[in-house]
């Protein structure tokens, strides 16, 4: 076992089947808010030190002495579909690698949402073809996202998989050692074949009401660690993004054992548990001038920040980070004049206003039009852009090194970038996407996020790792953007009859 040599590779990418951008090639070359394209010796220099799970795989692997060969780790931001050619490049890629041998074991790091131009399931047909190259006996074990939309194909082809167990996903790393433990125990001498077990839930989960920092998914999880330390069947609870037009999207418990009957019993209890709290799953939105006004009147008297999230606008679930339904909000409350300087909003991913704001250096000014009107899933655009005088606060070259809960050992490269200040109001433009899930997206243009009055981020979860320390309240809003807070608002056309858009 120590000898052991395993092929490692990983590909994320959630798709929002509904979004206006789709993923090419460039965007996995660039990586964004996600590392770069890498392969070979490259990608284990990248991701080892990374709070990823392919990071927590290798120090893992690494402590238990095993070898590794690494072929590619791709991963771009949420978008629409991953174009055709993106895909087939990379599955090549790694399947070339895999061609090679020289392995006993397999350990890929998936998102499991990723939707192409050509296919409904891409990690199910990549398991699929790898499947094809190396023989029904071979060890594979993959580690998805607590997001990801299951799929038959991918638990009939996988020999096990473990998802992460929080959102905000703090334990990335933790579910690469856990996939690391998986892959020890199928591949020790004599070991049967996990039994594998599976049961979806019979509606979407709205993306805020996963959020396992509060109920019930926080009770669930903990529901989840109970069962299985009774039973010794590893489970998993992903709950789905409900933002893909396919078939199989949805939220799925799943479960591995050597025990067949266990298994079942185990997964049959959580799903059962999940499907209890359905009432529970509820959502509280406020429209952009409601969520202005409430957190003018809480900084009124808070010495810490209302942080406001833009949920229907966020990077990290495939829209654009450009619109601009808060900014107009915030201008319209005055809250710039009522708290100068201590109102900011971020990451507004707008390259033409971060390039002027370049070219008139800090202390300029530019007269430009900022964010977009784009298309939205109810078929109108969103707000206009922001027209204005904007005073140019701040400067950068977009290399950030991340050091939040989720992101530690991660470095941003998202392009020029600028601090803009139009009323009182900061506004963080940048000319690559990143959800603004991490202090240092504001400091990186000088603000500190603590001593501030109200911030407004461009996320729907994942912020909340990082901000509710600091914040005094946090509000969801749901402004005019492509990514629907609530999944029944959708024009679905291939989810089966028998799965709710809505709790």
């Amino acid at each position: 076992m120590n000898r052991m040599h395993v092929f490692v590779a990983g590909f994320h990418h959630e798709t929002n089947t509904f979004a206006p951008s789709p993923a090419d090639l460039a965007a996995f070359e660039a990586g964004a808010g996600y590392p770069a394209l890498s392969r070979g010796a490259a990608m284990i220099e990248r991701m080892g030190p990374s709070s990823s799970a392919m990071g927590g795989f290798i120090r893992d692997a690494r402590l238990r002495g095993w070898t590794l060969k690494p072929s590619v780790w791709a991963g771009a931001m949420p978008s629409a579909r991953v174009t055709e050619q993106a895909y087939e490049t990379i599955v090549k890629m790694l399947l070339d690698d895999a061609a090679q041998g020289g392995f006993e074991a397999i350990f890929l790091d998936l998102h499991g949402a990723a939707v192409t131009e050509h296919l409904e399931d891409a990690e199910g047909e990549l398991l699929q073809r790898l499947r094809a190259l190396v023989g029904p006996r071979m060890p594979i074990v993959a580690s998805l996202d607590l997001h990801a939309n299951v799929t038959q194909r991918m638990l009939k082809l996988a020999s096990a998989m473990t998802a992460y167990r929080t959102y905000p996903h703090v334990d990335m790393a933790d579910t690469g050692a856990r996939a690391a433990a998986l892959l020890a125990s199928l591949c020790t001498p004599g070991a049967p074949a996990f039994a594998t077990h599976a049961r979806r839930l019979p509606f979407l989960l709205p993306l805020n009401a996963q959020c396992t920092l509060m109920e019930p998914a926080m009770g669930l999880f903990e529901e989840l660690s109970f069962i299985e330390a009774r039973s010794g069947v590893q489970l998993s609870f992903a709950m789905g993004f409900p933002a893909a037009d396919i078939e199989e999207c949805g939220a799925t418990v799943f479960g591995h054992g050597v025990d067949a009957a266990a298994v079942q019993a185990a997964v049959d209890e959580l799903a059962g548990r999940a499907i209890e709290a359905r009432a529970r799953w509820a959502l509280t939105l406020l429209p952009a001038q409601e969520a202005v006004a409430q957190a003018l009147a809480t900084a009124a008297h808070s010495t810490r920040p209302v942080v406001i999230a833009d949920t229907q606008d966020n990077p990290g679930a495939g829209a654009d980070s450009n619109t601009t339904g808060l900014l107009h909000a915030l201008r319209a409350a005055g809250a710039g004049l009522r708290f100068p300087g201590q109102v900011a909003l971020g990451l507004l991913f707008d390259p033409d206003a971060a390039s002027a704001a370049h070219a008139a250096g800090v202390g300029g000014t530019v007269d430009i039009a900022v964010g977009a009107a784009v298309p939205t899933f109810t078929g109108q655009l969103s707000d206009a852009p922001v027209q204005g005088r904007f005073l140019v606060r701040a400067l950068s070259d977009g290399v950030v090194p991340l050091h939040g809960p989720m992101t530690a050992g991660i470095t941003a490269r998202l392009g020029p970038c600028a601090r803009l200040e139009i009323e009182g109001i900061q506004v963080l433009v940048s000319s690559g996407k990143k959800q603004m899930l991490d202090l240092d997206l504001y400091r990186f243009l000088g603000i500190e996020p603590a001593q501030m009055k109200i911030l407004v981020n461009k996320s729907s979860v994942h912020f909340r790792a990082a901000f509710t320390p600091l914040a005094s309240q946090i509000l969801v809003a749901q402004a005019a953007g492509p990514m629907a807070a609530d999944p029944a608002d959708l024009p679905w056309t291939r989810l089966p009859p028998g799965i709710a858009r809505r709790p």
